[in-house]
């Protein structure tokens, strides 16, 4: 189960009613992650970790939930599926798609911005300004990532881009020169690249591909689906009074030891 840490945060959250579905439908809730996404979230001992998941464990707490199951699918594609079957109710840290919507309600607002940036192996960068100088040249990316509709739409059309089975397998195709740039979010970019020993090996291009909304959904299949509402309004209350940034930096720091 999630800690129940961050006493301080859970302190400055306004007492809301609890929602009557929360105590009929919904006495608990599975959530699930990308289990390789520090500081947002991460697997640990078969449970999803990090900043993300204590938001979310936290708010689900408050609006009734008694009890909040945090599970590790094995991979990004593994809890999408898991989510859209209705195995679990509620993934976090997903950016919004079309594909997504039929699939999932997503909460608004989001409750970070992600950039997403270009990782080439040190010394072998190259311009990039604009999308289209992707074009020749070979990428690798996570299987199962989207980096919204315009962007997965270019990639499909003008790149070649090779999905790796995960996000160690994709820096290792980058490593052995199997592809020439890797797509990944900044943060568990840098973070990974320390931990898997690649950090003076590989640069990040300064100019990012773009900046994404990071959400938590609930899947449309879920029993638990009543509580966005809920879920929503005390969401939005955190994301205006900055509290997040709190649990972001504990998680950041925890991620990096």
């Amino acid at each position: 189960m999630i800690k129940k840490s961050f006493i301080a945060f859970m302190a400055a959250l306004v007492v809301l009613p609890v929602v009557a579905s929360a105590e009929t439908s919904c006495q608990s809730l599975v959530i699930t992650g990308h289990p390789a996404y520090m500081p947002v979230a991460w697997a640990d001992q078969g449970e999803i970790v990090g900043a993300a998941p204590e938001l979310v464990s936290a708010i689900a707490h408050e609006v009734g939930v008694k009890k909040v199951n945090s599970k590790d699918y094995g991979s990004w594609e593994k809890a999408q599926t898991a989510v859209r079957n209705g195995e679990a109710d509620v993934i976090f840290g997903i950016y919004k798609n079309d594909e997504r919507l039929k699939w999932l309600d997503f909460v608004e607002p989001a409750f970070m911005t992600d950039p997403v940036s270009i990782v080439v192996r040190r010394g072998e960068g190259f311009t990039f300004s604009k999308w289209e100088d992707l074009k020749g040249r070979k990428g690798v990316t996570n299987e199962g990532e989207s980096f919204g509709n315009k962007f997965d739409g270019f990639m499909a059309s003008s790149l070649t881009v090779k999905r790796a089975q995960s996000v160690d397998k994709a820096f290792k195709a980058l490593e052995n020169k199997s592809a020439d740039y890797l797509i990944i979010a900044l943060y568990p970019g840098q973070i990974l690249a320390r931990k898997l020993g690649l950090a003076a090996k590989v640069e990040f291009l300064p100019k990012e591909v773009d900046s994404f909304g990071m959400y938590v959904g609930f899947s449309k299949k879920s029993k638990c689906n009543a509580l966005k509402t809920a879920f929503a309004g005390r969401l939005r209350k955190e994301v205006e009074a900055g509290r997040f940034e709190s649990i972001l930096d504990a998680a950041r720091k925890k991620a990096a030891n």
